[in-house]
């Protein structure tokens, strides 16, 4: 073995080590993979956010999302029905699954990203299902507090369901979103 070698592949070495880019730089952002997501467009208080979904339980559900089989989402539904005292890391999602409009959420964070400060917001969500029972009373509901109104008289039927999905909240129609992130395509 040439022990005269071992230096210069020592020097190789470590030159190479110092040569590493800062995570936020050009060439690391080449490097680093993507993954592009559907965005589905959501209410909260009037304002358009959008959510990536990657978990849901039950199967049937995941299957119909599109998104990983989360069994263990079993364990995060309290008691029903729910102590007014027992905090859970549950939020909910108002979904309309007869397609009269996107959901509603009750909370997202507020800004999004790492300095939010919305106490409420969480991305497991417990699926409540939403159903016109007036038609003729009908139209765009764009916040919790609407649809609660709507259901105080009589005007939509609300069902809480088994469904547990994780949806992050990623980005609303006003353009902010989580940093480092891109938005493609037009929001409404």
């Amino acid at each position: 073995m040439n022990f005269r070698l071992i230096p210069v592949a020592l020097i190789v070495l470590l030159t190479g080590c110092s040569v590493l880019q800062p995570a936020d730089s050009p060439t690391q952002k080449a490097l680093t993979p993507a993954i592009t997501l559907p965005l589905v467009p959501s209410w909260f208080n009037g304002t358009i956010y959008y959510y990536v979904t990657t978990d849901a339980w039950p199967r049937e559900l995941a299957t119909a999302m599109g998104a990983n089989h989360t069994p263990r989402f079993q364990d995060a539904l309290p008691p029903r029905p729910k102590p007014p005292e027992l905090k859970t890391v549950l939020e909910r999602v108002y979904t309309f699954p007869d397609g009269e409009q996107i959901s509603i959420i009750p909370s997202a964070p507020e800004p999004i990203g790492p300095a939010s400060h919305n106490q409420p917001y969480s991305p497991v969500w417990q699926v409540v299902e939403v159903h016109w029972r007036v038609t003729e009373q009908q139209r765009e509901l764009k916040s919790e507090a609407a649809l609660l109104d709507a259901a105080a008289a009589g005007w939509v039927e609300i069902t809480v369901t088994n469904g547990v999905v994780n949806c992050a909240v990623v980005a609303d129609a006003e353009g902010n979103r989580l940093p480092g992130s891109q938005l493609h395509g037009v929001l409404d």
